[in-house]
């Protein structure tokens, strides 16, 4: 099986590792298949590393440790075509769907910039159809979205267009850092949707950072738990929502809201504060939260 990205062994301090340096990815290894599409959602609490994993899957953090291949190659050593590559093949969908934008263009330009980048079509009317087509894809009008400024649309017109923009490039894998955060919540699932359909329509890989389990469940494959930068628990999403084996992922889901009154929501909920978890990286970081530690 050959992969389209690996991480291997990968560490990302933060700091002077010797004056008490932050750990936020800790000697994790991940792959992702070039030969199967997969949706893999990567989970955990705030600090717990996804978001620099993503950002060192995109190629925008080099890890402190470790290496990052793609087919592999190096990315910290790749050359220039390879780099070229890479960056068409991965793509990312960013949380807010308002600081990507410049207010001074219209809508088009985001779409724009990657084909003349790449050079995907030529003359006007073959960048339009590129348009209309990624727009349609995503459930956008492209008569309704062209020609518009940034303020002229909704939060989740604005990340559909990211997504269209990603997906213009024909990627074998996107990154989505917390896609719907900070879109209504009537329009989150119809995103989530969206970003499911590319993966079966198109064959795209997704990576769906997330610290809502609840879409993690809906929308994923696979399922990566994180709890500061290692991996506690990983597998079918199914498997590991539905019968969660690591404290931590119970916890997780423990924390999940139910319908039932009776029950007092967060009463199995096992906190701890910075002062009571020490920054040790020998034995299981969960010790001080975890319900059957031993001393």
């Amino acid at each position: 099986m050959t992969n389209l990205l690996e991480m291997r062994n990968v560490t990302q301090v933060f700091g002077d590792p010797d004056k008490g340096g932050t750990v936020a990815v800790d000697n994790l290894s991940y792959s992702i298949s070039a030969d199967q599409p997969s949706f893999t959602a990567v989970v955990g609490e705030s600090g717990s590393g996804k978001t620099t994993i993503a950002r060192i899957l995109l190629g925008f953090q080099e890890p402190s440790e470790g290496q990052v291949l793609y087919r592999g190659h190096d990315l910290a050593k790749a050359p220039r075509d390879i780099s070229n590559q890479f960056r068409r093949e991965v793509q990312a969908v960013f949380q807010d769907p308002f600081e990507v934008y410049n207010p001074f263009y219209k809508v088009d330009h985001i779409l724009d910039v990657p084909i003349k980048k790449f050079k995907l079509a030529s003359g006007r009317a073959g960048t339009r159809a590129l348009m209309e087509e990624a727009l349609t894809r995503v459930g956008l009008r492209p008569e309704e979205t062209l020609g518009r400024y940034p303020h002229q649309l909704s939060g989740g017109q604005r990340q559909r267009i990211t997504v269209a923009r990603a997906i213009l490039l024909k990627p074998r894998l996107i990154v989505a850092d917390e896609p719907v955060s900070m879109v209504d919540a009537s329009l989150r699932a119809t995103i989530l949707q969206t970003l499911r359909a590319l993966n079966e329509d198109l064959g795209i890989s997704f990576v769906y950072i997330t610290h809502d389990l609840t879409t993690a469940y809906q929308v994923s494959d696979n399922i990566l738990v994180l709890y500061r930068g290692r991996i506690a628990e990983m597998g079918d999403v199914a498997t590991v929502i539905k019968h969660p084996q690591h404290p931590y992922t119970q916890l997780l889901v423990g924390s999940i809201p139910l319908p039932d009154p009776n029950r007092r929501w967060g009463e199995n909920v096992v906190a701890a504060s910075q002062d009571e978890m020490p920054d040790f990286r020998a034995g299981c970081t969960f010790a001080p939260r975890c319900p059957y530690v031993m001393d």
